[in-house]
């Protein structure tokens, strides 16, 4: 099998390199994962010392495709060596974000790209046993995982000795219960030695005192399983895709008011006009009004952001995140008010209560929307929902809060007429039944 190349097309969209082989029959398997050109990447990176692979992974551009953005490279070079201890690396597979969709999707159709990115990942860091911590409620994507961990290990890809390079690697699926919380890569850390999962103070940061108070490296899904194809394929090719700050291709989650919902990879840089081109447009009738670049702990974005390039830059420019790369899409049909009031829902109910910020602002949040979106609220309560923002922006000790406040604020910048015309109004004005969205449901979190 050719590698894949990485020429953009003349519509914007990229070749798909993780999602190449979804569709194929037993797509999860090691055969079909071999044929699409899987484990040409660990023999070479075996064959490299560990920090030239690090460095090659730092030169590649890629940056963490969990949310934040962090340079891979540098997250592994963080790990200090010669200190005696053991290192480990953990897999972010929690993924509970509202509107996200992306890793459980890569871990159902192609686990052993993940497989074979922690090996790499492994030999970088010297690390002898990885771990997984999977969402717990996906359990077909954790029988898919044991099934592809067995796979490896049988082929020698898993072990001890690896490929006769000396390296020994175990590997660890560890189902958590549900929180969104452990989503965070400290509480993730807790959950996972057997404690309740609860975001810790930093320093120290995992680089140095993580996983069972040893260096540990925690990374998303996607990123560790784009590693195989830049050892395979080189770090020119992968600057091949997305811009030039943003290196790489990734997976958009489309959700919403499209035509065609689901999973599209392209490169970094891509514009939601592009991509909506691809799933079909907004459905017949209507029109876009309020989209999220990455799940709804973003601030939201507005039809006059089409083109917008959805990369880290360019987001960031709009003030927004690319985050998940979540973009849930909503039409002219959704009252905005009751949708940041279900996300807001969702924020107070998955808080863990450990830092007074997140605990009693999520929760008094949730009181003023209810009663906004009820058409019981005053002018007033607009500048106190600025003011409980403001209070937890950046005073959490994790991101919920600041995640549970940006739909709040970005709504109040692009919508506050319609959060004026629930309380002039008394009520709101939007029919439920209309926008499809939830609406049978009287509470809960989009996605």
């Amino acid at each position: 099998m050719t590698s894949p190349q990485a020429p953009q097309s003349a519509d914007g969209l990229l070749r798909p390199v993780l999602s190449e082989c979804w569709d194929s029959p037993q797509s999860w398997t090691l055969a079909t994962y071999r044929r699409f050109g899987g484990y040409r990447g660990l023999p070479k990176a075996l064959a490299m010392p560990p920090d030239d692979v690090i460095a090659l992974v730092k030169d590649s551009g890629l940056r963490g495709r969990g949310g934040a953005g962090f340079p891979t490279g540098m997250k592994w070079q963080f790990i200090p060596q010669g200190d005696g201890k053991p290192h480990y690396l953990v897999v972010n597979a929690d993924e509970s974000e509202p509107g996200t969709c992306k890793d459980m999707p890569l871990l159902y159709a192609n686990p052993l790209s993940l497989i074979e990115g922690m090996a790499i990942a492994a030999y970088a860091i010297r690390c002898s046993h990885a771990f997984i911590y999977l969402r717990g409620e996906t359990v077909p994507v954790l029988r898919r995982l044991h099934h592809a961990v067995q796979e490896a290990y049988e082929a020698g890809y898993l072990g001890e000795n690896i490929l006769g390079s000396g390296f020994d690697l175990d590997i660890t699926v560890h189902a958590g219960a549900g929180a969104y919380i452990c989503g965070e890569e400290t509480a993730l850390l807790d959950s996972l030695e057997g404690r309740r999962g609860q975001p810790r103070l930093r320093p120290p940061f995992p680089a140095l005192e993580g996983l069972y108070a040893c260096p540990t490296v925690v990374n998303n899904v996607e990123s560790v399983a784009s590693v195989p194809g830049i050892l395979a394929n080189g770090k020119e090719w992968f600057r091949g895709f997305g811009s030039e700050k943003s290196a790489g291709h990734g997976l958009f989650s489309l959700s919403g008011h499209v035509v065609r919902p689901g999973q599209y990879e392209g490169g970094l840089g891509i514009t939601l006009r592009q991509l909506l081109e691809k799933a079909g447009g907004i459905r017949p009738g209507h029109r876009l009004k309020f989209w999220t670049p990455g799940g709804s702990s973003t601030p939201m974005l507005t039809e006059e952001h089409l083109d917008a390039p959805l990369d880290f830059e360019g987001m960031a420019g709009l003030g927004t995140m690319l985050g998940t790369r979540a973009l849930q899409i909503f039409d002219e049909t959704v009252c905005v008010v009751r949708a940041v009031t279900r996300w807001t829902e969702f924020y107070a109910h998955e808080s863990c209560g450990k830092c007074t910020p997140c605990r009693e602002g999520t929760y008094w949040l949730v009181q003023l929307l209810r009663d906004l979106e009820a058409g019981k609220g005053r002018m007033a309560d607009l500048e106190k929902l600025d003011d409980i923002c403001d209070n937890i922006f950046g005073k959490a000790f994790c991101a919920l809060g600041d995640g549970a406040t940006a739909p709040i604020t970005s709504s109040l910048q692009h919508f506050r007429d319609e959060y004026e015309a629930h309380i002039t109004g008394r009520g709101c004005p939007f029919d439920p039944a209309a926008s499809t969205v939830w609406a049978d449901e009287p509470s809960g979190a989009a996605g």
